[in-house]
């Protein structure tokens, strides 16, 4: 079996960062689910919650480490496609997150609508980071 080396692109791991933690801005804000997403997890409207500050810097940090990761896994498939890099990042989302927040939102007695929320911006965001990732290579 050949080895073929690739170069990590850090340029796409921090753009694909930044727009995922872009993304959840957006995806966690009033124009958005951040109503029904507080409602459920019991947070007021409004008001700026403890932590928030840390909460984004370790966001961001995450969003990193996922482009990272899943820049790894694009190279590793072959990805050049922005759908075959998407389809990665689906199947990352789908065997990665969306089973363990299942299963979380169910111990924690959670609405589905918790785990659509939530799930719905890691899928949005996985795919769209697999896909930028396979095609900026």
């Amino acid at each position: 079996m050949e080895h073929v080396h690739h170069m990590l692109n850090f340029w796409a791991i921090l753009v694909t960062g930044i727009g995922f933690w872009i993304l959840g801005a957006f995806w966690f804000s009033p124009l958005l689910f951040a109503k029904p997403w507080a409602a459920i997890v019991g947070r007021p409207m409004g008001e700026k919650p403890k932590g928030m500050v840390h909460g984004m810097i370790a966001s961001f940090i995450g969003n990193l480490l996922l482009s990272l990761v899943m820049e790894h896994i694009v190279i590793w498939a072959g990805a050049s496609t922005f759908g075959h890099g998407a389809f990665i990042g689906f199947l990352c989302w789908l065997g990665f997150i969306a089973g363990m927040l299942y299963a979380h939102r169910i111990y924690e007695g959670r609405p589905f609508a918790y785990f659509a929320i939530v799930a719905g911006y890691w899928l949005i965001g996985t795919a769209l980071t697999g896909g930028i990732l396979a095609i900026w290579q």
